[in-house]
């Protein structure tokens, strides 16, 4: 999977990642009045007017970005109902030959750990059938549990060609309060950096890179460019861009000197364009083209930024 990742992010010449993260606030009205008139103001149809906002999302900006990210909290809180929003995202992402990164965020230990890896990226068995749970392509995993946590999780990717992204230097501002604190004369971050490096070592795709990736926050650019040494055949998922306030030029350094070697996010940046000034003119009733627009400058931005120290965009 890690080589079709990077496939279609020379195809699109966009390495973006679309976080799917839909709230009612970023609804706009006319869906929101659609699916309360077919379901009511209950939880089926917050979930229906969440599915209905993505589906036209996706219609529009499939062609120019290789993959998406659902973040599976936004829909777990509208219960049964957003979860199955969720799966009607994830397959319809899938028929249009996008990469699937589920962000789920699962650490546990032994069977839970491998249940929850089955679940979202491998096959169940049911009776005398295989049944697919989820099905996403990519998981985010937390590492905070150790191996024990990750090794069920790279035993099924082995068995499905599917990838992870470990929480290494996450995004947030009180990330340091743990992944921050010396070990030995050295951040946590480096040594889970290396552990990742490890994971991922002999699990490598035609393109050099590994099937097991890392997740470092674009706002600390300095540690995104140590733990780039560390992790030289990881590639990075890179949340923080837009709405958090990284821009393309804080992020030169996570890129190898192909260009390659990270995938930026961006969720209510590009979800929710139409509610910025600089895309209003789109209007609600065009939000969709908005997501599109605001997906085509950050391209633009991510390529300026890789040019202007001489990497490769493709």
């Amino acid at each position: 999977m890690i080589d079709k990742l990077i496939s279609k992010i020379k195809k699109t010449q966009a390495p973006i990642v679309v976080g799917l993260d839909p709230m009612l606030k970023f609804i706009p009205e006319p869906i929101l009045k659609r699916a309360f008139a077919e379901y009511g103001e209950t939880l089926q149809g917050a979930a229906e007017a969440v599915w209905l906002f993505n589906k036209e999302i996706v219609d529009a900006i499939y062609d120019v970005v290789p993959a998406v990210k659902p973040q599976i909290a936004m829909y777990e809180q509208f219960g049964l109902e957003g979860v199955k929003a969720f799966c009607k995202t994830v397959e319809y992402c899938k028929s249009k030959d996008l990469v699937v990164i589920g962000d789920i965020k699962r650490g546990d230990i032994g069977s839970t750990s491998e249940a929850y890896a089955v679940g979202h990226l491998g096959h169940v068995q049911v009776g005398s059938q295989t049944c697919a749970g989820f099905d996403e392509d990519f998981a985010t995993v937390n590492p905070y549990m150790g191996t024990d946590a990750v090794a069920p999780f790279v035993k099924v990717c082995r068995e499905e060609k599917k990838g992870l992204f470990i929480l290494t230097k996450t995004s947030n501002p009180s990330s340091g309060e743990f992944q921050d604190r010396p070990i030995d004369g050295r951040p946590l971050y480096e040594w889970v950096g290396e552990k990742v490096t490890e994971w991922g070592s002999d699990f490598v795709g035609e393109s050099g890179y590994s099937y097991v990736g890392a997740v470092v926050g674009a706002t600390y650019p300095e540690q995104g460019k140590i733990l780039r040494a560390i992790m030289p055949k990881a590639y990075i998922l890179v949340p923080g861009y837009g709405a958090q306030g990284a821009k393309g030029a804080d992020l030169k350094h996570f890129f190898n000197e192909d260009g390659l070697g990270a995938i930026v996010n961006s969720s209510r940046g590009i979800i929710a364009a139409w509610q910025q000034e600089k895309y209003k003119a789109f209007g609600p009733e065009h939000f969709a083209d908005a997501s599109r627009q605001a997906v085509l400058d950050m391209q633009a931005d991510l390529h300026q930024a890789l040019e202007s120290v001489g990497k490769t965009t493709y």
